[in-house]
């Protein structure tokens, strides 16, 4: 299914219109919808579409040269004997094209794992095979960091050499109602709260009417394709897995200082920057510091949060779990699951509070507060203002205590600028008496939907 995406595929048309040879690398984690994107790209026009396989180099290469001699219909050259890429592609830019054609090799960094000479050996077929030839040359790959190192690094022969490249990440929560058109805007949180904004994990969901019924399905049950997602993802990215899953399940259980995740794990803090580091680049985790450090990057007040929600729900509810899922039990995760479900799903809920504002509000900025024992789930920062929210995800409706409580706490920010609305979130509305008071003061906005029908 192909859901949004247009800023993207707007850029690979802009990319095919141009006369000259171009050149793009497209990246991103998997299941995120690469294949798809590039599938919707060249659906209507010539191409190659070529995905790299762990095999021995020669089957690979004799793979790749039997597709190319089927696009150019040409027998004689399934014949020739091959050794390099470079072959091919020189054979390829030989014929008279009358039209670009692009030729698409998805799961490329596959292939510097099974000859480390190819990033230089595609440097030359950029540089002098392919440089002045009617060809759109697209390199994919789902593996972040190797695709990093040997075709966006400084130290890769490629670098600098791309004319485009797009990281696709995940869907953003307003994109999800194309999945499900007939579900609500709660229960579009909690999928999002469970699955993020990865299109192949969304489409798994789409069968099932029960969240409880589909998560037990496609992700407790030991054979569910979800089951061992995150671990195959960080055994491709990283090494020494095992200390990224105990820092990763660390956060997920409410350790977010840095000297606490350090200390679970019998480390010094010194001895865990670097793993920390890694999970930030693949954005997997992210730092955050009060909105209103004047310096965020010398703050020692950061803390440590999932990214990735799909890898906070299996790192709370599957890793900890995981002896009684591979005897098939899955009904104590599920008991968990449920006992704190509103709770999980809260964190989510402020971080859409938080893009709502950014997409409503003329701000610099946006984030969280805290200081000591206080916090403020939405401050955001204009030019001449700022503005303080509260999110509420619970059954309760929320009354003028809240508001109350927000108006005390917003006292503490340290800013000049004037404090011009109070924003409240809340999933089950607000006490009439709350709408009552807002109706005569135009600084109080209540918000229960995140995103306009």
């Amino acid at each position: 299914m192909f859901v949004n995406r247009q800023n993207e595929l707007k850029l690979l048309e802009e990319e095919y219109e141009n006369s000259d040879f171009r050149f793009t690398i497209l990246y991103g984690r998997r299941r995120v919808g690469k294949t798809t994107l590039l599938k919707e790209y060249i659906s209507s026009k010539s191409y190659i579409y070529f995905l790299v396989t762990l095999e021995a180099l020669p089957t690979v290469l004799k793979r790749f040269q039997n597709l190319v001699a089927d696009f150019l219909e040409d027998d004689f050259f399934r014949e020739i004997e091959i050794k390099s890429f470079e072959q091919i592609f020189s054979y390829l830019a030989k014929q008279n094209l009358s039209k670009k054609i692009v030729v698409v090799i998805d799961e490329f960094q596959y292939l510097g794992k099974l000859d480390k000479s190819i990033p230089s050996q595609f440097q030359f077929i950029v540089d002098e095979i392919l440089k002045s030839k009617n060809i759109h040359l697209v390199l994919c790959g789902s593996i972040i960091s190797m695709m990093y190192e040997q075709t966006l690094s400084y130290n890769s022969p490629l670098y600098g050499r791309r004319t485009s490249s797009i990281k696709l990440d995940a869907l953003k929560f307003e994109y999800l109602s194309s999945f499900f058109p007939t579900k609500n805007e709660i229960e579009l949180i909690e999928l999002y709260a469970v699955l993020y904004g990865v299109p192949k994990y969304l489409e798994l969901f789409k069968e099932s009417d029960d969240i409880f019924e589909a998560i037990e399905k496609n992700i407790l049950d030991r054979n569910a394709f979800l089951y061992e997602e995150p671990r195959f993802i960080l055994q491709n990215e990283v090494n020494e897995p095992m200390t990224y899953f105990t820092i990763l399940e660390t956060i997920a259980n409410g350790e977010h200082k840095l000297g606490n995740i350090a200390g679970k794990l019998n480390k010094n803090v010194q001895n865990i920057t670097s793993f920390m580091s890694k999970l930030i680049e693949l954005e997997i985790i992210y730092k955050e510091v009060p909105i209103t450090e004047k310096f965020p990057n010398k703050s020692k007040k950061g803390l440590y949060f999932i990214k990735d929600n799909f890898f906070r729900f299996w790192f709370s509810y599957v890793l900890p779990y995981k002896s009684q899922l591979e005897l098939g039990n899955s009904n104590y995760a599920m008991v968990k699951i449920k006992e704190n479900f509103s709770g999980f799903i809260a964190k989510v809920y402020e971080d859409l509070a938080l893009e709502y504002t950014l997409n409503n509000y003329p701000l610099l900025k946006a984030g969280r507060w805290w200081c000591k024992d206080e916090e403020i789930d939405v401050v955001g920062v204009a030019e001449k203002f700022t503005l303080v929210g509260e999110c509420k995800y619970s059954n309760k409706k929320v009354g003028i205590d809240i508001l109350e409580q927000l108006e005390r706490k917003s006292k503490k920010i340290e800013s000049d600028l004037p404090i011009k609305y109070y924003l409240l979130f809340s999933k089950s509305g607000f006490t009439e008496a709350l709408v009552e008071l807002s109706r005569n003061r135009e600084d109080i906005c209540l918000i229960s939907r995140l995103v306009a029908k």
